[in-house]
C-alpha cells in the first residue's frame, strides 16, 4: 500500500468565497517567473572549516528525453505487470450508499453504489450533480469545490431550514479503521442549516451508535483510507469536468497534474525548508565570524591570570575558609531546625490527644443530652399534683367551715349554760318569792296546795329523770363515735399496710417468674428479651468494634446481701447499659433494641484501658469499685468512666461516712447502708439526702443479687410466705377493727332508738308539768300565781335551752365527726402530696444534676474546642517558623553546596572562629593582590574574567557547530528529498505518457504528453487517424473537434488517475463534447480501465443514456428521474 498522507478537511462557512489569502506567502512554483524550486538547480557553499565534508550541491535532474530513454521500458513492463494483475475490490474505503435529505434540489435521495463501476444518468436538471456535492461535502471537502455556491447554506433546497447528507463508507478487511468500533461499516452524517450550524455524526455499522461528532475522526478516517475529496483529479464535479475537457490551458492542466499528483504540496513545504535551512546559514556564518575575537579575548584574560597564580594558594585558602564558614553557619542552622522541628513535633503529639478528648466530651455530651431528655421524659411521666392539691384545699375549706361551726356550737353552749344559770337563779328568786307569800296565806287551802305540789314535784322529778337519761345517752354516742373514728383510722393503716405487703407479694412472684426464666435466659434482669438482642448484635455488622453489653453481665459484687440493694439500686442504668466505639453504630443499636420496647442507654466510647489508680482513695476506704469484680476490663472503665465508682465511697451508716470523707483532700462522695447520699464539698460543706430505694422494678432486683437463680427462687419464696404471714395476721387486725367499728355502730344505733323514746316520754312530761302548773297557778292567789306563772315559763326556758343545748351538742358531734373525716382524708392526701413531692424532687433533682452535668460536659466540648484552636494555631505558627528555618537551612545548604561544588564539608568549629582566621587570611590577599596586578584588579576579578571569556567562546562555539550540523544535515535531508520529488514526477510523467499514447491507440489515435517542468506547463499533441493517413504531423488539441478534444481529456484524465492511489473516482458529465463515436469508445475505455483496477470505485455522471454501452458485472447504472418538487426521489438501478 503506497504511504499515506495527512488529509486536511477544510470547514464550511457562509463566507467560504470570502476568505482572505493564507497567512503567510510563499511563492507559487506553477508561476511563470523564473524562481528557485524543485525543478530549479540550487547550489550552497558551506562555510564550516572544522568539518570536511565539502561542498553540498543539488543536482540538477536528468533531461526527461535521457530519463525516458532509460526508464521506459521498466515502466511499461510494470504497467503490463499491473494490468496481468488480478486485483480484487477494496476491503475498504467505497462508498456503499448515500442519502439526500432537503439537499439542493432533492427532497429525499437515497441508493447504494456498485463496488467498482457506477454511472449515474438521467436528464439535465434531474440533480445528478448532486451526488458528487453531497459526497464533497459529508467527507468534509470545501463547497467552493463543488462548484455549486459558496457557502453550504446556498446547498439547502429552497424553502427549508436544513439539509442533511449521510454517507455509508466501506470498512471491512485486516486494515479497516476501528473496525472493533465500527464494525464492516462506517456511517457518516453531516446536517447544517441556514444559520450556519453545521453537525457530524460518525456512527457504526448500525447507524445507529454514535462512535464521534468530531471533525478530527473524519479526518482520520479520511487519511486512513487516502481519500482525498478536494483532489480536483479524484472528484471532478461537473464545473471542473467542463473546464477540464474545454480548452484549458498547458500552465492549468501542469498545475491540476501537480495538485492531483500532491507534488504541488510537497513543493510548497520543500521549498519552506530551504528558506528556513538558508536563514540559519547566514545566521552561522555572522556568528562564526565573531569565534576569533572570544578566543583572543580569552587569551588576553588567561595571561593576566597567570600573573596573579602566586596569589591563588592565599585565594583558594579564603575560598575553602568560606565554604568551611558556610557549612558552618548551615550545622547552626540544623541545630536550630532540630529544634523547631522538635516544638513541631511535641505540638503535633498535643493535638491528637486534645480531639480525643475533645471527641469524649462531645460523645459523653451527647450521652449526657439523652439522659436530661430521659430525665425530662420521666418528670413528665410523674404527672402533676393540681387534682390532688385542689381535693386538699376543698377538704380544708370544709374543715374550716366545720371549725367555724365547732366554735359556734362551743359559743352557743356558753350562751346557753349562762341563759341556764340566769333562769335558774330566776326560778330560785321566785320560788323564794312564793315561800314568802304562802306563808301569809291561810292554812285552809295548804291541803289541796300540798297535793298539787306534791304531783308537780314528782313530774319535775321525772322530767330531771328523762333529762338526765337524755344526756348519758348523748354522752355515750359521742364517746362510741370517738371510738370508731380511731377504729377506722387504725383499720385503714392495717389495710395501708395490707396493701404494701400485697404488692411486695407481687413483686416476690414476679421476682420468682423472673428467676426461673433466667434459669433459661441470663439477660431477663436486663430488659425484653434481651437474648434475642444480643444475638443479633452477634449477627450484624458494625462501623466499629462489636457492641459490648448489657455492662452487667460483667459485674459482681463481693458482698451482694450487704451491699446488693444500695449498688443494684444506684447502678442500675449503666448495669443494663451498652457500650459502642463508634458513632455511627448508634442508630442501628437502637433500632435493634427498641424492638422489644428496650430503650436502653447507649455509651459512646473508645476501648481504652487506661490507668484509673491514681483517682482512687487511700485503701482504708471501701469504694464500689473495690466492692464489685469486673470480668471485662473495658466494662470496669466505662464504669469508672460514666458513674465514677473508683471514688464513690460506702459506709453503713451516714455519720462515719461524712467523717471519712472530710477526711479525704478535696472531698468526695459516698452512699450508706441506711440510704442516705453524702457529699463533703473541698470548702468542707456536707450535703446529705436520702436515697430513692424504690427505682428498681420487677426482675431488675435479680442485678447484683450474688444468689443463683435456684436461691433467687428460695429467697423470694420465703419472703414472700414471710409477707402472706404478714398479711394474715394483718387482716385478722383488720377484722377486728371492722368486727369493733361494727359492734359500736350497733351500740350507736340502740342509743339513737332509746333517745327516740325517752325524748318522747320527756315531751310528755314536760307536757303534764306544764298542765299540773296551770292548776297550781289557779289555786293560788294572784301574786303566788304570778310569780308562779313566771317561774313555770322560766322553767320551760331552762327546759328549752337544754333541749335546745342538747340539739346543739348533736350538731357538734356531726361537725368533729365530719372535719375528723376530712382531717385523716386530708392527711391521706398530704401522704400522696408528699410522695408526689419526694418522687417529684428526686426526679427534679437528677434533672438538675443531669442539667449540671450536661452544662460540665458543654464546658468541656467548648474548653477543648479552644484548646484544640489554639493548639492548631499554635501548631501553625511553628510550622510556619519550622518551614521558615527548614527553607533557610535548604537554602543555606543550597548555597554551601553551589559554592562548594555539591561536596558537602564537615566541621565542628564555630563561625566565628572561622571568620576571624578568614579575615587575617584575606587582610593577607588583599597585599599580595596589591603588588601581583597593578593595573588594581583582583584576583577574583582575573579569575571570573577567564571563566568567563572561555565559557562565552565555548559556548560559541560549541553552539556554532551543533547548530551547523543540524543545519547540514537537514540540508542534505531536504535535497534527498528534493532528488526523489524530481524522480517521482519524471516517473509520474513517464507512465502518464505510456498510459496517454495507451489509451488514444483505442481510438486509432496516435499522440503524446510533452512535460516542461521548467516552464510548468503541460501540453497534448494528438495525431488522428485521418491525420495520419494524410500524412500530416501532431496538431495541438485547439485544432481537435469536440470529440476528439474530449476523448484525448479522457485519456489524460485516466492517465493521471492511473498515478493516483485514492480508492474514490468521479467524473461528472465527461461526454458532453463527445460524439457517439468517441463517447461509445471512451466509455469501453473507461470501463476496461476500472476493470483492471478492480480495486478502485468509479462513480461517472451522464446525461446520455447507456443503450450503445456494454454493461458487464461490475458496472451498475443509477438513473435518476427529473426531481418532483415536494416528493422524495429514488434512483432505479440499471
Amino acid at each position: 500500500m503506497p504511504p499515506k498522507r495527512q488529509v486536511t478537511i477544510q470547514s464550511d462557512s457562509e463566507d467560504e468565497s470570502e476568505r482572505g489569502s493564507p497567512k503567510r506567502q510563499r511563492s507559487d512554483p506553477l508561476s511563470d517567473r523564473d524562481a528557485p524550486g524543485p525543478s530549479q538547480p540550487t547550489q550552497t557553499q558551506d562555510n564550516d572549516s572544522s568539518d570536511d565534508e565539502g561542498d553540498i550541491v543539488i543536482p540538477i535532474a536528468a533531461e526527461d528525453a535521457d530519463f525516458d530513454r532509460e526508464n521506459i521500458d521498466k515502466v511499461r513492463a510494470a504497467i503490463q505487470a499491473g494490468k496481468n494483475t488480478v486485483k480484487g475490490i477494496a476491503e475498504y474505503g467505497l462508498v456503499q450508499a448515500i442519502e439526500l435529505e432537503d439537499f439542493m434540489c432533492h427532497k429525499k435521495l437515497n441508493f447504494e453504489f456498485g463496488q467498482q463501476i457506477n454511472f449515474i444518468i438521467g436528464h439535465n436538471g434531474s440533480g445528478k450533480s448532486a451526488v458528487l456535492s453531497a459526497l464533497t461535502v459529508a467527507l468534509g471537502g470545501k463547497t467552493t469545490s463543488t462548484g455549486r455556491g459558496t457557502g453550504l447554506k446556498s446547498l439547502i433546497r429552497e424553502g427549508q431550514h436544513q439539509a442533511t447528507v449521510t454517507l455509508k463508507i466501506k470498512n471491512e478487511g485486516p486494515e479497516a479503521y476501528r473496525h472493533d468500533v465500527y464494525g464492516d461499516s462506517i456511517v457518516i452524517r453531516r446536517r447544517f442549516n441556514v444559520d450556519g450550524n453545521t453537525t457530524w455524526r460518525i456512527m457504526d455499522a448500525t447507524g445507529t451508535t454514535t462512535v464521534s461528532n468530531k471533525k478530527e475522526e473524519l479526518s482520520a478516517i479520511c487519511d486512513h483510507m487516502n481519500i482525498q475529496v478536494d483532489n480536483p483529479i479524484n472528484v471532478l464535479t461537473q464545473d471542473s469536468a467542463r473546464m477540464f475537457l474545454g480548452a484549458s490551458p498547458p500552465k492549468e492542466k501542469y498545475k491540476l497534474f501537480l495538485l492531483g499528483t500532491q507534488l504541488y504540496q510537497l513543493s510548497t513545504e520543500y521549498e519552506a525548508c530551504l528558506e528556513s535551512i538558508g536563514r540559519t546559514e547566514r545566521v552561522l556564518a555572522s556568528k562564526h565570524e565573531s569565534i576569533p575575537d572570544l578566543e583572543r579575548l580569552h587569551k588576553a584574560a588567561s595571561a593576566r591570570l597567570k600573573e596573579a597564580e602566586k596569589a591563588r594558594r592565599q585565594e583558594e585558602k579564603v575560598h575553602e575558609l568560606r565554604q568551611e564558614l558556610a557549612w558552618a553557619h548551615v550545622a547552626e542552622k540544623g541545630a536550630e531546625l532540630e529544634e523547631k522541628l522538635a516544638d513541631v513535633a511535641t505540638k503535633e503529639g498535643r493535638i491528637p490527644k486534645i480531639e480525643e478528648s475533645l471527641r469524649v466530651s462531645e460523645e459523653e455530651l451527647v450521652a449526657q443530652e439523652e439522659v436530661v431528655h430521659a430525665c425530662e421524659g420521666e418528670l413528665d411521666n410523674v404527672g402533676s399534683v393540681d387534682t390532688l392539691l385542689n381535693r386538699k384545699g376543698k377538704l380544708v375549706k370544709e374543715v374550716r367551715e366545720h371549725t367555724k361551726k365547732i366554735q359556734g356550737y362551743d359559743s352557743e353552749f356558753k350562751r346557753i349554760d349562762a341563759s341556764i344559770l340566769e333562769l335558774e337563779q330566776t326560778v330560785k328568786d321566785l320560788e323564794q318569792q312564793i315561800a314568802d307569800e304562802e306563808l301569809r296565806m291561810a292554812t285552809d287551802t295548804q291541803a289541796k296546795r300540798d297535793e298539787l305540789d306534791q304531783r308537780l314535784a314528782e313530774v319535775k322529778k321525772e322530767v330531771d329523770t328523762l333529762d338526765a337519761k337524755m344526756k348519758d345517752i348523748n354522752e355515750r354516742k359521742r364517746v362510741l363515735m370517738v371510738a370508731n373514728d380511731e377504729t377506722q383510722a387504725a383499720g385503714k393503716k392495717v389495710a395501708d399496710e395490707i396493701g404494701g405487703l400485697q404488692q411486695r407479694i407481687a413483686e416476690a412472684d414476679n421476682m420468682i417468674l423472673g428467676a426461673r426464666q433466667s434459669m433459661k435466659d441470663m439477660f431477663v434482669p436486663y430488659g425484653n428479651n434481651i437474648k434475642a438482642v444480643v444475638e443479633e448484635i452477634e449477627r450484624a455488622k458494625w462501623h466499629g468494634d462489636k457492641p459490648l453489653g448489657p455492662l452487667g453481665r460483667y459485674v459482681k459484687v463481693k458482698e451482694p446481701e450487704k451491699w446488693g440493694a444500695v449498688l443494684r439500686n444506684q447502678l442500675q442504668g449503666i448495669l443494663t447499659s451498652f457500650a459502642i466505639t463508634d458513632p455511627r453504630d448508634r442508630d442501628q443499636l437502637k433500632r435493634i433494641l427498641a424492638r422489644d420496647k428496650n430503650y436502653n442507654s447507649i455509651l459512646i466510647s473508645e476501648r481504652d484501658i487506661f490507668d484509673y489508680s491514681e483517682g482512687e482513695p487511700p485503701k482504708e476506704y471501701h469504694t464500689v469499685l473495690r466492692a464489685l469484680e469486673f470480668s471485662d476490663p473495658w466494662a470496669l472503665r466505662l464504669m469508672i468512666d460514666r458513674a465514677s465508682i473508683e471514688r464513690v465511697v460506702l459506709s453503713p451508716k451516714r455519720k462515719p461516712l461524712e467523717e471519712a470523707l472530710l477526711r479525704l483532700r478535696g472531698g468526695g462522695t459516698g452512699w450508706t447502708l441506711d440510704e442516705f447520699f453524702v457529699r463533703v464539698y473541698p470548702d468542707g460543706g456536707i450535703q446529705s439526702n436520702g436515697l430513692n430505694m424504690n427505682r428498681v422494678r420487677g426482675a431488675q432486683n435479680l442485678l447484683l443479687s450474688g444468689r443463683n437463680p435456684e436461691a433467687e427462687i428460695a429467697h423470694h419464696e420465703q419472703k414472700k410466705a414471710e409477707f402472706v404471714a404478714q398479711v394474715q395476721q394483718l387482716q385478722q387486725r383488720l377484722n377486728a377493727h371492722k368486727a369493733e367499728f361494727a359492734t359500736r355502730k350497733a351500740e350507736i344505733g340502740l342509743l339513737d332508738n332509746e333517745g327516740r323514746v325517752i325524748n318522747d316520754q320527756l315531751r310528755q312530761a314536760r307536757a303534764r308539768l306544764s298542765q299540773l302548773q296551770e292548776e297550781v297557778n289557779e289555786e293560788m292567789p294572784t301574786d303566788i300565781a304570778g310569780f308562779v306563772s313566771v317561774k313555770n315559763e322560766t322553767e320551760e326556758d331552762i327546759a328549752n335551752h337544754r333541749s335546745q343545748r342538747v340539739a346543739v351538742e348533736e350538731e357538734k358531734a356531726k361537725s368533729v365527726s365530719a372535719k375528723r373525716e376530712f382531717e385523716r382524708e386530708i392527711e391521706t392526701i398530704e401522704a400522696q402530696i408528699a410522695e408526689f413531692n419526694e418522687k417529684h424532687e428526686k426526679v427534679e433533682e437528677a434533672l438538675r444534676k443531669a442539667v449540671l452535668l450536661r452544662v460540665e460536659k458543654q464546658h468541656a466540648v467548648t474548653h477543648y474546642n479552644g484548646k484544640l484552636k489554639e493548639e492548631k494555631e499554635e501548631l501553625a505558627q511553628a510550622q510556619a517558623h519550622a518551614k521558615v528555618t527548614q527553607e533557610e537551612f535548604e537554602n543555606w545548604s543550597e548555597g554551601a553546596l553551589r559554592l562548594c561544588h555539591d561536596e558537602r564539608i564537615e566541621t565542628d568549629r564555630k563561625p566565628e572562629e572561622i571568620e576571624r582566621e578568614m579575615k587575617s587570611t584575606k587582610k593577607a590577599l588583599e597585599q599580595r593582590k596589591a603588588t601581583a596586578d597593578k593595573r588594581g584588579a583582583s584576583i577574583d576579578d582575573l579569575a571570573a574574567e577567564v571563566d568567563k571569556c572561555w565559557t562565552v567562546m565555548n559556548k560559541a562555539k560549541r553552539e556554532w557547530k551543533q547548530t551547523n550540523r543540524l543545519n547540514r544535515a537537514l540540508k542534505r535531508a531536504i535535497i534527498t528529498r528534493l532528488r526523489r520529488w524530481v524522480e517521482f514526477r519524471s516517473h509520474i510523467a513517464l507512465r502518464t505518457k505510456i498510459n496517454f499514447g495507451y489509451h488514444l491507440s483505442n481510438r486509432g489515435y496516435f499522440g503524446k504528453v510533452d512535460f516542461n517542468h521548467t516552464e510548468q506547463t503541460l501540453q497534448l499533441k494528438v495525431q488522428t487517424d485521418d491525420q495520419a493517413n494524410k500524412g500530416s504531423g501532431e496538431k495541438d488539441p485547439k485544432s481537435l473537434s469536440g470529440g476528439e478534444k474530449s476523448f484525448s481529456t479522457i485519456c489524460l484524465l485516466l492517465s493521471l488517475w492511473d498515478a493516483i492511489s485514492c480508492p474514490l473516482r468521479c467524473l461528472d458529465e465527461f461526454d458532453v463534447f463527445m460524439d457517439a463515436v468517441n463517447r461509445r469508445i471512451s466509455m469501453k475505455m473507461m470501463i476496461e480501465t476500472a476493470t483492471e483496477n478492480s480495486n478502485k470505485q468509479y462513480i461517472l455522471i451522464t446525461p446520455q443514456d447507456m443503450t450503445n454501452v456494454h454493461i458487464g458485472d461490475n458496472v451498475k447504472v443509477s438513473r435518476m428521474d427529473d426531481p418532483q418538487r415536494g416528493a422524495g426521489l429514488n434512483m432505479a438501478a440499471g
